[in-house]
């Protein structure tokens, strides 16, 4: 056995460990997420990034009958809150960690770019939407979705390892190309941000249904007593959409050309083809919708549900 090989096999077996030890890390954050969802104290948000733009006072011009939407003050925003979440978001954090270095050592192991299949494709997006989520956290005071977004994500983990793991080894001839750094990377980085945003329209709807509880004089328990509002939910939904769907636009784009290169036309009208193309129609109308509260009442009812459903279906190529 050459010194290559042996530096090969000690690659694919640290990522092997590596991706075992990020599985236990996501585990033991989402225990910790969802006792602080479920038990922690409903406390008020910091006024940040989230709050209705539409929240204070409109000025208009006399002469020439222009409103402007102006923000004064910003809405309260309360979220079940505990140190159980911060510790979990410090875990989090060391499982991101793991699976950066489990895909480079992957990569590493096979000596090519590290999503060449299913397994390391799934490896990936859930790694990007992991990243999603700390940067919600982060910047949005959004660590209340840890809860959530890491289902999806231990879900998708266990799949990859139980069912889709192969060694690593070299691309096939037809994916043995510099599009799969293109079009793969934008597929994967729209796709882990659109699980973050799906998993925040989920959210959306139980919080819209408490809160319309809450408005019939009804006692609402549990987790869904917890959430923050519907209204903030949306927002960061939406925001998510806003960044993956030119990524994703871009990856059906460098796809159709990868394909027209490889087999000679840019469509085939298979089902990974048909799925994308509905998927981008369904992103394309949400984000035509505007923002959040733009509509009746604040509310955009059922386009943050309706966008989170092709994020799971098409993203898995």
């Amino acid at each position: 056995m050459t010194i290559a090989a042996m530096s090969n096999e000690a690659m694919a077996s640290a990522s092997d460990t590596l991706i075992i030890g990020m599985i236990l890390a996501y585990a033991a954050a989402l225990f910790l997420f969802a006792i602080e969802a479920a038990y922690g104290r409903r406390t008020k948000l910091k006024a940040g990034r989230l709050m209705p733009v539409g929240a204070g006072a409109t000025a208009g011009g006399a002469d020439d009958g222009i409103e402007v939407r102006v923000r004064t003050s910003e809405g309260e925003a309360r979220a079940s809150q505990s140190v159980l979440g911060r510790i979990a978001l410090g875990v989090t954090s060391l499982g991101f960690l793991l699976g950066v270095g489990q895909v480079v050592t992957r990569g590493l192991a096979a000596d090519r770019w590290p999503w060449g299949n299913m397994f390391e494709f799934i490896v990936a997006l859930c790694l990007v939407a992991v990243a999603g989520l700390l940067f919600a956290s982060l910047r949005y005071q959004a660590r209340y979705l840890g809860a959530f977004v890491l289902v999806p994500v231990l879900v998708l983990l266990g799949i990859g390892v139980r069912w889709l793991y192969v060694d690593p080894g070299p691309l096939i001839p037809a994916l043995d190309s510099y599009w799969v750094p293109i079009h793969i990377t934008a597929l994967i980085i729209s796709g882990g941000a659109f699980m973050v945003s799906g998993v925040a329209a989920i959210v959306y709807l139980v919080s819209h249904r408490a809160e319309d509880r809450r408005a019939r004089g009804e006692e609402v328990a549990g987790i869904a007593g917890r959430l923050p509002s519907s209204e903030m939910l949306d927002r960061l939904s939406h925001r998510f959409v806003l960044f993956a769907f030119p990524l994703w636009t871009f990856g059906i784009i460098a796809g159709a050309i990868w394909a027209d290169e490889a087999w000679g036309r840019f469509w085939g009208w298979d089902p990974k083809e048909v799925w994308s193309f509905i998927s981008w129609v369904i992103y394309a109308a949400t984000c035509t919708l505007g923002p959040p509260g733009a509509g009746a009442a604040g509310r955009r009812p059922g386009s943050t549900w309706w966008a989170s459903q092709p994020s799971c279906s098409t993203s898995s190529r």
